[in-house]
């Protein structure tokens, strides 16, 4: 089986314990520019939402509370709040939905958004192997399957005035989110026509009528049912795309990351931008749940706003 690993973590064969490494490491990074301002001082203790897998082999419900305690350990001055979302692909966006919404009504409230996932385990790999969802895997190789990945990613979301006053310069501006579900789902059988991705772009685009998106970053790993979704969904809107078609689906290079697509995806956005190896000031990023869960962000670069 062809997969994905963090080299790093090799001597780690707990796949939880994996993910919440990979977890730790990431919010940390992401925790550095209020260390270096002060900000933890000045601003109020951060509230941390963190995406996770949904319900599958081996992932019960004790999987929060292993993360959770892990998280504890790991930051002993902690977070005014800890949310954990198990939703699969789509959390950490629909996590960034709920963490500007509280950034615009706590001026002064960092958000931290974290997504953890790995596919890594085992009982998990024969699953996706005899349910041929595996691209690389021998004589049961499926051309159309993922390669499966693990990773973590996170972002600190701040308003305005809080990174003003603790003299923070915004990498990126999240211009707005949007969510939507869709009831035909993967490996249903049934058609799915990209209403419920539909939903969550309307509701982005909405936000910022006008300018066309330059950049889109996503979480397509090989499998045509995430393909044909997008497709009917810009048919839908591709007036606002300057090319739909050209997007970057990351899943080729770090394979299938799952719960940690999204903040990813948004950290991939913002980097483009601040180095202007991006197509232009405004990026889409979406993600697509097997349960449904469909979800959306639009970043500007901080050059243009």
């Amino acid at each position: 089986m062809k997969v994905a690993a963090c080299g790093w973590l090799a001597d780690q064969p707990d796949t939880v314990m994996r993910m919440a490494d990979n977890l730790c490491a990431s919010i940390a990074e992401a925790m550095e520019p209020l260390r270096e301002t002060n900000g933890l001082v000045g601003l109020a203790a951060p509230l941390l939402l963190v995406a996770l897998p949904a319900e599958r082999i081996p992932f019960d419900d004790s999987l929060v509370a292993r993360i959770r305690r892990h998280l504890s350990a790991a930051f002993p001055r902690g977070f005014a709040h800890m949310e954990m979302l198990r939703s699969g692909h789509a959390g950490g966006l629909v996590a960034l939905e709920t963490a500007l919404a509280m950034v615009r009504t706590q001026q002064r409230q960092p958000v931290i958004i974290a997504g953890s996932d790995c596919w890594l385990d085992p009982d998990t790999l024969e699953w996706l192997e005899e349910t041929s969802q595996l691209h690389g895997a021998g004589e049961r190789n499926n051309a159309w399957g993922f390669i499966p990945g693990e990773a973590a990613g996170a972002a600190l979301l701040l308003s305005s005035a809080a990174a003003r006053a603790v003299g923070i310069a915004p990498l990126s501006y999240l211009v707005a989110t949007g969510l939507g579900k869709e009831d035909k789902l993967i490996r249903s059988g049934e058609v799915c026509l990209g209403k419920g991705l539909s939903r969550a772009f309307g509701s982005v685009l909405e936000a910022w009528p006008g300018e066309q998106v330059t950049d889109v970053y996503c979480d397509m790993n090989g499998e045509p049912y995430r393909a044909d979704e997008y497709g009917f969904t810009v048919t839908r809107t591709r007036q606002r795309f300057r090319a739909a078609s050209d997007f970057i689906a990351p899943a080729d290079c770090w394979g299938d990351v799952g719960a940690a697509s999204g903040p990813l995806a948004v950290v991939l956005a913002t980097i483009a931008q601040l180095k202007m190896y991006s197509r232009g000031p405004l990026g889409l990023v979406w993600g697509s749940s097997d349960g449904g869960e469909r979800a959306a962000a639009l970043l500007r670069a901080a050059s243009n706003c």
